[in-house]
C-alpha cells in the first residue's frame, strides 16, 4: 500500500470511527429520543447520562473513548510515527464533534481527547486526575477545573514523552476542545 493511500485511509476510518457518536446510540436505544432534542441537546456523555442514567452514561464514555483507542490502534499497526497518531486523533475528535450522519452536530470532544492523551501519553491523564481534584477544592467550579486541569495534558506530555510532536498534537487538540466549549467555559467562569 503506497504512502498516501495509508495515509488517506487512516484519516477517513479515524473520522469514520469518531463520527460513532455513543450518546446518541445509547440514549435512542434506552429512550426512544434523539438526544440532540432532549435535555442540553448536547450529544455527549453528560447529557446521555441525563437522559438515560448512569449506565447511559458509563456506555458513552466506554464508547467514546474505545473508538478513539481502536483508530489509534489501528493507526499503528499500519504506520509508524508519532505524527501519524496525531493526526488520526485529530481526525477522531472532527468526527466526534461533526459526525457525518447526525447532520455535522456531535459532542464536545472531551472523552476523545481524554483518550488520546491515555493512549499518547498515560501518566499525563495521572497528572490531568490529580490536578483535576486540587483545582477544584480550591475553587469548585468543575467546568473551569477541568479546563485547567486538562490544559497540564501537552505540558506532561512533553516533560515524560520528551516529544515535541506528541505535545504540540495534544495541544492543538487542547484548542479543539476549548474553542468547542466556549459557551459552557465562559458561563462557568461567569459563575
Amino acid at each position: 500500500m503506497s504512502h498516501s493511500l495509508t495515509i488517506s485511509l487512516i484519516m477517513m476510518l479515524s473520522y469514520a470511527l469518531g463520527s460513532i457518536t455513543g450518546a446518541y446510540y445509547i440514549v435512542k436505544a434506552f429512550t426512544g429520543k434523539d438526544i440532540r432534542k432532549v435535555g442540553s441537546g448536547n450529544v455527549g456523555a453528560t447529557n446521555a447520562g441525563r437522559m438515560a442514567g448512569k449506565k447511559g452514561f458509563l456506555l458513552t464514555i466506554f464508547i467514546d473513548a474505545g473508538k478513539v483507542i481502536l483508530a489509534l490502534f489501528i493507526t499503528s499497526v499500519l504506520i509508524k510515527g508519532e505524527g501519524y497518531l496525531i493526526l488520526s486523533s485529530l481526525m477522531v475528535v472532527m468526527g466526534h464533534l461533526f459526525p457525518f450522519q447526525l447532520g455535522f452536530h456531535g459532542g464536545k470532544g472531551i472523552v476523545a481527547y481524554l483518550a488520546s492523551a491515555l493512549f499518547l501519553c498515560p501518566l499525563s491523564i495521572v497528572v490531568f486526575a490529580i490536578m483535576m481534584g486540587g483545582v477544584y477544592i480550591v475553587i469548585r467550579k468543575y467546568t473551569l477545573a477541568g479546563f485547567l486541569s486538562m490544559a497540564s495534558i501537552p505540558i506532561t506530555a512533553i516533560m515524560i514523552e520528551d516529544s515535541f510532536i506528541k505535545s504540540a498534537g495534544l495541544g492543538i487538540l487542547f484548542v479543539i476542545i476549548l474553542l468547542s466549549h466556549n459557551r459552557s467555559f465562559h458561563h462557568s467562569v461567569q459563575t
